[in-house]
């Protein structure tokens, strides 16, 4: 007898709950057969070895292992143009899998089968470039054992090996074993796959021309992944689970409700949900919790840091997205700490785009309601990444036409070259520090406060009912599909500015246009009553209540600039202190970049609040040693208050581009 069990994928069904797992059972009896006569007398169809073929190919697609250094080998796919000549070499490193990298389709083309992550298809086809994909060590078809965002040798790392050591080992075994290449090698790659290009700077390869961190990963306590400012970003929790579970990511984060909301609120802290899933076993949520400050384990992690103290040997285009929902600190942090070596001004450039998370490489036309009159992403690779890499990755290419900084204007919806970042314009302008002052009435301007006005505005902060980073029901974090994580920062934010918990600040209606360039800074004056409390600054373009040209933006309020700070790292981030009730407290903290122009018509809004749930974990708004572990009883109400007054004045600093 036979017996079949057969499990459904209750997903599958467009299920959410595991009621909806069914097994079936189905047997069926067979006559006994003798092993032997079954093999000898009815062989497998399927051959020992199969060998497709590609004649008709116009690339050669190669997996190999190569060795680094201390033995390990890892998995490398290497796609070749067929007939290629002195071609140049583009290498991206990634722990999200090289092979699914380079097989997007079934195709005897090059563009086909490029048509995904990290593949900026245009410049790779039409370049004519090797390309060349690795699994990080310890990661799908690579030997080794992962480590997340593997430090440096030194403190952190024992091991002899990390990922500028395995990039180089990498290159010098391309440059020595593809005779079709000319031994130029560049390095791109988004997100994770943007860090490892900047840890390729560390000691770089003589053959590494050229480096494109997009997107990347810098300082995961700053402002990239794990934390801003010291709020955790909660939702991230699956990611660590998935990436750091299995080899191959097989093993998925489960949830048991549809909204993301209820699946936060109910565990109650970060530390509970993620020992109700066990994700404790995976080594770097335990250095999260055991690391909720900014403590030399983060501080020596930070790239802008490490790359400050290195020498600068290779060209490097930094690119950021000014809506970019992840890594949105990382590129410009990066360009602020290197910069100042660039002495001829042509080793570091930067982009700044009007897109998401890695939008660079697909469609940049529009980012949720937003339109921007052309294809930004597509200009960005025809016009400003390709002449780049060919410079200096082809024999005899001419010297690209490309600024040290590209800058799309957002508001005014144009690109802007210029020779530095913040520079406002090309020539003829200067950057002005403008205090916007909070004030009575709920007004916003550019006038101090008068003395005898109100003196605060208050609200109060339950975290029984935080306020939603965007509106329910909430989605996890995902890409493609049903899925909108990627549009989160331009959504309207009237949902927010319509609750009680969240006070709004509003301009006049605007007369002449105000042009922003750089990053705005918070400078508030606040007091809780309760012992430690998050501070959220949103600096918000407001449209006029009708548009005629997109009747859907009339009153839209676009987010520009925000961010949180967790009150308990006022004073220093390395070590959390209470915060005293009832006291009113100046907060400071840098907003991230934004280069835009408030248009006439238009109004400008500062929204100040106390949560932005589940994207970050809520604050007990009681002072706790470690608020992974806030326990229930913990979580209080308190009563905020905002200050304008003359002698208390709150303000955001805006960095205004004004004519000469």
């Amino acid at each position: 007898m036979f017996c079949h069990v057969r499990r459904v994928d209750w997903r599958s069904l467009g299920c959410r709950s595991s009621a909806c797992l069914t097994l079936s059972l189905a047997c069926w009896i067979f006559p006994a057969t003798p092993a032997a006569q079954t093999a000898a007398g009815f062989p497998s169809e399927t051959p020992a070895k199969i060998e497709p073929v590609t004649d008709s190919f116009d690339y050669v697609k190669r997996d190999v292992m190569i060795p680094m250094r201390d033995g390990v080998k890892l998995h490398t796919v290497i796609v070749t143009p067929k007939g290629a000549k002195n071609a140049p070499i583009l290498l991206t490193r990634t722990p999200y899998s090289a092979s699914a990298q380079l097989n997007h389709a079934q195709s005897s083309h090059l563009g086909p089968i490029l048509n995904g992550y990290d593949n900026a298809v245009e410049v790779i086809v039409k370049g004519g470039y090797i390309r060349v994909v690795q699994d990080v060590r310890g990661k799908y078809g690579s030997e080794g054992d992962y480590v997340m965002t593997r430090p440096l040798h030194g403190p952190l790392n024992p091991t002899e090996v990390d990922h500028a050591t395995d990039t180089y080992d990498t290159i010098d075994w391309l440059v020595k074993n593809l005779p079709e290449s000319n031994g130029k090698v560049g390095i791109l790659g988004i997100s994770y796959d943007g860090f490892l290009p900047l840890m390729a700077l560390v000691n770089p390869h003589p053959a590494l021309k050229v480096s494109v961190p997009m997107n990347p990963m810098v300082d995961g306590w700053m402002g990239d992944d794990w934390f801003h400012n010291g709020a955790f970003r909660e939702q991230n929790m699956p990611y660590i689970w998935e990436q750091e579970a299995t080899r191959d990511n097989r093993s998925l984060w489960w949830t048991d409700h549809f909204d993301d909301y209820d699946v936060y609120m109910q565990a109650g802290s970060a530390g509970e949900l993620g020992r109700r899933h066990g994700l404790e076993q995976v080594g770097f949520w335990r250095k999260i919790l055991e690391h909720p400050s900014y403590d030399a384990w983060w501080q020596q992690q930070a790239m802008d840091k490490i790359l400050a103290a290195q020498p600068l040997k290779v060209p490097v285009m930094l690119v950021a997205s000014l809506w970019d929902q992840e890594d949105i600190y990382g590129a410009p942090a990066v360009y602020k700490a290197i910069k100042p070596k660039d002495t001829g001004n042509d080793k570091v450039f930067l982009v700044l785009g009007p897109w998401h998370h890695g939008q660079e490489i697909g469609d940049g036309s529009t980012l949720g309601a937003l339109k921007f009159n052309s294809d930004t992403g597509l200009y960005f690779r025809e016009n400003i990444l390709r002449p780049f890499l060919d410079q200096y990755l082809k024999d005899g290419a001419p010297k690209a036409d490309v600024a040290p900084v590209t800058a799309f204007e957002t508001g005014a919806n144009t690109w802007r070259r210029l020779p530095a970042w913040p520079a406002g314009c090309s020539s003829g302008c200067a950057i002005r520090a403008t205090r916007l002052y909070l004030e009575a009435g709920l007004k916003l301007g550019f006038d101090v406060p008068k003395s005898g006005d109100v003196a605060y505005e208050e609200y109060v902060s339950d975290p029984a009912k935080p306020v939603t980073f965007r509106p329910r029901p909430i989605q996890p974090v995902g890409y493609g599909g049903e899925f909108t994580w990627a549009q989160w920062l331009v959504d309207d934010q009237r949902e927010a500015s319509g609750r009680p918990d969240v006070i709004s600040f509003t301009s006049d209606v605007l007369k002449e246009p105000v042009k922003i360039s750089g990053q705005p800074v918070a400078n508030v004056i606040a007091s809780t009553s309760g012992t430690d409390s998050d501070w959220v600054v949103k600096v918000i373009d407001v449209y006029p209540d009708e548009v005629g040209t997109d009747p859907r933006m009339g009153g839209y309020q676009l987010m520009i600039s925000a961010d949180i700070f967790r009150g308990r790292y006022r004073e220093s981030p390395e070590t959390p202190k209470a915060i005293t009730p009832d006291k009113p407290l100046f907060y400071h903290f840098l907003l991230p970049t934004a280069n835009h122009v408030f248009l006439p018509g238009h109004r400008i809004m500062v929204q100040v609040q106390s949560s932005w749930f589940p994207l970050y974990d809520r604050n007990p708004q009681t002072f706790v040693p470690n608020i992974f572990w806030a326990k229930p009883g913990d979580y209080k109400k308190a009563t905020q208050r905002i200050f304008h007054s003359a002698d208390q004045a709150s303000f955001v600093e805006l960095p205004i581009v004004e004519m000469k």
